[in-house]
């Protein structure tokens, strides 16, 4: 059977403004909506707080994700010490 290959770049977040962001090194997004997206990236999870987010562009294949909004903060968690906490009671504390 054919297996595709994913490409996955550095991680690389780039912010202009506070206004758009730029992520490559993307692996998953776990859940979004207009404000927070919790993403997995090659150096952990990346959470995005702020309002009106929206996700203009998405590809998984080449790990990027484009946001527009107010973004107000940006954090890290480590991947393990969300699984040992639980991942939804940590990101909505």
């Amino acid at each position: 059977m054919h297996e595709e290959k994913r490409y996955i770049s550095k991680h690389k977040v780039i912010m202009d403004k506070r206004e758009r962001l730029a992520v490559t090194g993307l692996v998953d997004v776990i859940s979004f909506d207009e404000d927070s997206i919790v993403s997995e990236t090659e150096m952990g999870i990346l959470i995005i707080r702020g309002n009106s987010l929206h996700i203009n562009a998405l590809n998984l294949k080449k790990g990027e994700l484009e946001v527009d909004g107010e973004i107000e903060s940006l954090s890290y968690e480590d991947t393990e010490s969300l699984k040992n906490k639980g991942l939804l009671r940590k990101i909505f504390k």
